[in-house]
């Protein structure tokens, strides 16, 4: 049932070319036909050809001339069938991919965080380009073989009735062959095609993590991890190809059983003076033709499987529920004065681990919030809501008194500048790269951007120096480098809003001393949310968060919270610890 859902939706986006639909059908219907007419004509002229002496050269000369006439414009229709047919395929693969593209801004990070990278990129490459392969096909060789099929028996039937009833009996074999292959293949497609999206997923993960996976030794256990997908993968294509293959043989035999018969059939009935030696070559012409079509769908039937396999699979994507989305008519923050408020905030990544639970803080413009805590007790997690990048499952978190579910979703972060450990870089200039979030920036903005993040000197020590192009994730940039030029990418913007979430975890003393200097700048009169690891460095926070399994155990200054002597205290006093 679920092919059949599919194939539902494909012939929806066919619909949208139905012009192109019905041009090849219509260039298909008269290709055919002409197919059908030339045998009339070859058996024309073995009938002229009644004996030595007794050939009509003037009338194979006639018939060879309309022959020519009639191949031609075969060759022509043809031609401008398959033009039609390839607009068609790729305009429909092309929207398919848009849909599932588009589809992927709009859903969750939730989604994208619990699915490997690699099986997206499977499902939005590999899987439309293999149902792009078995739409073309559809269209080319299914249009013309079932019409070919038809036709034939019209001619055959105009001919000899009872020749013609030899060659319906056997046709049920063939129909009986393609029905069990469709059956057997569908599903080891599927297989095949996750598998290689698992495939896909595990080299993606290898490739971009090379470094990890050397410097722990890991190579052999990654190998190993590739031979068992890669198995599992040659064990489902060996059974999909398998049963594919029977198709060729099992329809080649139906046909020279067709064949056979129209030959036996024929020779009786020449032999009765039913039919002329010419009426039975046109017959045995037919014959061929009838049955060549069956090869050609039975091969069509087969590829049709793996594309409709492939593209359930990227149904499957675009279909996945997407993120809640912003209100028409949303509220909207020119320039944010940064009060935040929390209100009775629960959140969980998944039901069955409870995270943050009755969350509630209460920030005024300006001030600078540390946010500190162990590993896993939801830093991140509070600057993903903030950002909303997730929702909250209950409660309420607002920016200068407006529930930031009823703003949109990009006036939200446009109010906040964003620093993180994790770098983000693409594949483009330095000057790109820093003007990320502000493309209309002068190149005087960039630079001075760049020297208050303490970027310009190594920048202009690159071979290019702003014009310099990066490769993906910042390429042979050291972390610390990379980093700077992600600082100076919000020093550029300047937000009314900061996320500093150890924003200088990858640069060296010297430098995030001075980075330090311009951070405490840009933080002025701006609200700033600081995530950080090294207590050191957030002395001068007007408030200190402690975090521990997603509550907020203690806050104040500094200070305060060393005099309290409790969790705060403990962390700073083990950083100092021998």
């Amino acid at each position: 049932m679920k092919h059949k859902s599919t194939l539902k939706r494909i012939l929806h986006y066919i619909a949208g070319y139905s012009l192109y639909l019905a041009a090849s059908l219509i260039f298909a219907v008269l290709t055919v036909a002409l197919t059908l007419y030339a045998p009339v004509l070859t058996g024309e002229a073995v009938d002229y050809m009644l004996g030595k002496g007794s050939v009509d050269f003037g009338a194979l000369a006639a018939l060879l001339a309309r022959l020519g006439i009639v191949i031609g414009a075969t060759s022509l229709f043809q031609w401008l069938m398959n033009l039609c047919n390839n607009h068609m395929t790729y305009r429909v693969v092309m929207d398919v991919r848009t849909e599932a593209f588009d589809h992927m801004q709009d859903l969750p990070l939730s989604y994208i965080d619990s699915h490997p990278q690699g099986d997206i990129v499977s499902r939005l490459i590999a899987d439309i380009d293999q149902f792009s392969d078995g739409l073309l096909m559809g269209f080319t060789q299914l249009f013309t073989g079932v019409m070919t099929i038809l036709g034939t028996l019209l001619f055959m039937l105009s001919v000899n009735v009872g020749i013609t009833l030899v060659v319906v009996c056997v046709t049920p074999v063939s129909f009986l062959v393609a029905s069990f292959i469709a059956k057997s293949t569908y599903k080891m497609f599927r297989l095949q095609s996750e598998t290689r999206g698992e495939l896909t997923g595990l080299i993606d993960e290898m490739v971009g993590n090379q470094k990890i996976v050397k410097a722990f030794g890991y190579e052999q256990e990654s190998v190993s991890r590739f031979d068992r997908i890669n198995k599992r993968l040659e064990k489902h294509s060996l059974r999909a190809i398998f049963f594919s293959s029977i198709t060729n043989p099992a329809t080649r035999f139906v046909n020279s059983l067709v064949y056979a018969g129209v030959g036996v059939a024929g020779a009786f009935a020449v032999i009765r003076g039913a039919l002329s030696v010419g009426q039975l070559s046109c017959f045995l012409s037919y014959a061929n033709q009838y049955t060549k079509p069956f090869n050609e769908i039975s091969g069509v039937v087969t590829e049709l499987q793996n594309a409709l396999t492939c593209a359930a699979r990227v149904f499957e994507f675009i279909d996945q529920e997407p993120m809640t989305p912003d209100q028409t008519e949303g509220l909207r923050i020119e320039k944010a004065e940064g009060r935040v408020d929390l209100a009775d905030v629960e959140f969980s990544y998944t039901k069955e681990r409870p995270l943050i639970q009755d969350l509630n803080l209460h920030v005024e413009p300006g001030q600078r919030i540390a946010i500190v805590g162990p590993t896993g007790c939801g830093k991140s997690t509070l600057i993903n809501l903030l950002m909303r990048f997730y929702d909250v499952d209950s409660g309420r978190i607002a920016v200068d008194g407006c529930d930031i579910r009823e703003l949109t979703r990009q006036n939200l972060r446009e109010q906040y500048g964003m620093v993180l450990q994790e770098t983000w870089l693409k594949s483009a200039t330095v000057r790109e790269n820093i003007a990320y979030g502000r493309p209309d920036a002068t190149e005087e903005e960039v630079t001075e951007a760049a020297k208050a993040a303490y970027a310009h000197s190594f920048i202009r020590r690159l071979p290019k120096g702003y014009d310099t192009v990066l490769s993906e994730d910042g390429g042979s940039l050291s972390q610390g480098q990379k980093q700077l030029l992600c600082i100076a990418r919000v020093m550029l913007c300047l937000p009314p809003m900061l996320i500093l979430d150890e924003a200088t975890s990858s640069i060296d003393t010297r430098t995030e001393l001075k980075i330090q200097n311009a951070f405490a700048k840009m933080m002025e009169g701006r609200t700033s949310f600081i995530v950080a690891h090294r207590l050191s460095t957030i002395k001068e926070a007007d408030r200190i968060l402690v975090m521990r399994d997603g509550q907020i155990i203690e806050q104040g200054t500094h200070e305060s919270l060393l005099e309290k002597n409790g969790f705060y205290a403990e962390l700073y006093n083990s950083q100092w610890s021998v």
